[in-house]
């Protein structure tokens, strides 16, 4: 059923830097389409890629090259020339898995074995994320507006000196992560005292309206709740923000995701898994009392799950699904005028990525026309037919087809007593198998690099590729041997 369109409020595109950090070039021409797709701003996530200095440069990414002052000043140029403010989003409790995992900074650690977790109680860890927010807003000028985190602060309250502030009659681990947000928000607003603040709401969703009401933060911050999942629950939604806003927080943000919160390790999105998302997004914006003000939406698109975790699916895979998540919040629903609007508007087939992929396997030459509508085009349509080859069932479970397990089984092996010229087939197969893929990875190479530095091709490469190549390449080698015991 058709909803009303989203209602007033600022479309935000999520760029996550942590991950496969796009190109400067590629940046901007991002920024172009986001532009023309209607989008308002940027919530941009630095992490390691932001040019920290002093005693904060081992922050800076070593993988690759943090973008230079003059680069993130290029690209808030270039959003603010297209009509789109750019808002840092920086980590400043949980997810801190940048900066805690550096040995200087391991005593600021809420427990060892966490990396990604403050430990409230240290004046240092404040000082820490303070200097961290300076450097940002400093390199931001006339900045409006901030996001400082504080999702998934996991482990919270397990460390030895929050146990013996928990143990004082009272204290709760949700006044210790109150405790700790409130002082942040309250010294971003000494410093800066315009500043809007946005932080993450799911620590937040199980406290009680009078813990919220006390809790400091009303009039600090603007809760932005986030649900990313395809089958969201509008009723519970709806409860939580209504709960949020009768507290005194009624300026609120929702998050929906374009990308990357399938599974960790999904390299190809699905739109439609998306599109959904954003039609009970638009279910939960329709029910929502006056007294809520819904100041917009952050449409997320994740490279990594943390800091820590792989690669995930990336930007150049994503824009099919993220014009048709724009379309469907400016229509009410992704019907076949939505659908038509997607496909002209990025010169594509099909919505669905995975789809365009096999319809335009056969174009191998990148056109000015091609790229300029849908940027990063052919590094897609590669992305997907090597996901594809990757796993089909042939080549991935190559080891159990029949005339292996027939023919060259461990035993065999182990013996070195074989029917060469069956075994020699399974080798040809094999080496017929690794020379598509390794063609398919190199012209995947050359794509990505132009869009993505080295070593984000490099990680995509060890990640997808090298699992279901090596067990190719070890067949062959062992036939070799085997067959070198038995044929003069």
């Amino acid at each position: 059923m058709k909803s009303p369109p989203w209602p007033k409020g600022r479309k935000l595109v999520h760029l996550d830097l942590k991950g496969a950090p796009p190109r400067l070039e590629y940046i901007h021409k991002l920024i172009e389409l986001f532009s023309t797709l209607g989008v308002d701003g940027l919530l941009v996530e630095y992490e390691d890629m932001f040019p920290y200095d002093g005693d904060l440069k081992l922050l800076q990414a070593t993988a690759q090259p943090a973008y230079s002052r003059e680069e993130v000043l290029s690209m808030q140029a270039f959003a603010n020339s297209k009509g789109l403010e750019v808002i840092p989003l920086v980590q400043t409790f949980g997810h801190l898995e940048f900066v805690l995992k550096h040995r200087p900074m391991w005593s600021l650690r809420e427990i060892a074995p966490c990396v990604s977790t403050l430990n409230p109680h240290r004046t240092e860890g404040v000082r820490l994320v303070m200097e961290m927010l300076r450097q940002v807003v400093e390199l931001h000028p006339g900045l409006n507006a901030l996001h400082i985190g504080a999702d998934e602060v996991y482990m919270l309250g397990e460390g030895e000196e929050s146990k013996l502030w928990l143990a004082s009659p009272g204290h709760t681990v949700e006044q210790l992560f109150l405790s700790h947000v409130t002082k942040v928000a309250q010294a971003i607003k000494e410093a800066w005292p315009d500043m809007t603040i946005i932080m993450w709401d799911d620590m937040m969703r199980g406290m009680s309206h009078d813990t919220l009401k006390a809790s400091g933060l009303v009039g600090l911050v603007q809760p932005m709740l986030w649900d990313y999942t395809p089958n969201l629950d509008v009723d519970t939604t709806v409860s939580l923000l209504e709960k949020y806003c009768r507290a005194g927080m009624s300026h609120l943000w929702a998050a929906s995701s374009f990308k990357g919160s399938t599974s960790v390790h999904t390299c190809v999105p699905s739109t439609q898994r998306h599109v959904e998302n954003h039609v009970q997004w638009l279910k939960v914006a329709a029910a929502l009392s006056a007294a809520v003000h819904l100041q917009g939406i952050a449409i997320t698109g994740w490279q990594r799950y943390d800091h820590l975790s792989v690669l995930c699916e990336l930007m150049h895979v994503g824009l099919p699904s993220l014009a048709a998540c724009l379309q469907t919040l400016s229509l009410g629903e992704f019907g076949a005028e939505a659908q038509s609007k997607v496909a002209e508007r990025l010169g594509i087939s099909s919505v669905e990525v995975e789809a365009m992929g096999r319809i335009l396997l056969r174009v191998v030459s990148r056109t000015t026309e091609d790229e300029s509508l849908f940027p990063g085009r052919r590094l897609a349509q590669l992305t997907v037919e090597l996901n594809s080859l990757l796993n089909s069932e042939d080549i991935r479970f190559f080891e159990n087809n029949m005339y292996v397990r027939g023919w060259f089984s461990p035993y065999h092996q182990q013996r070195k007593t074989v029917s060469p010229l069956i075994a020699m087939q399974i080798q040809s197969q094999a080496s017929a198998y690794l020379t598509t893929l390794q063609e398919k990875v190199e012209a995947l190479r050359g794509e990505m690099v132009l869009l993505y530095p080295e070593s984000t091709a490099q990680e995509w490469i060890v990640e997808h590729v090298s699992p279901v190549l090596a067990p190719l390449q070890r067949i062959m080698e062992d036939i070799t041997a085997c067959v070198n015991e038995m044929v003069p």
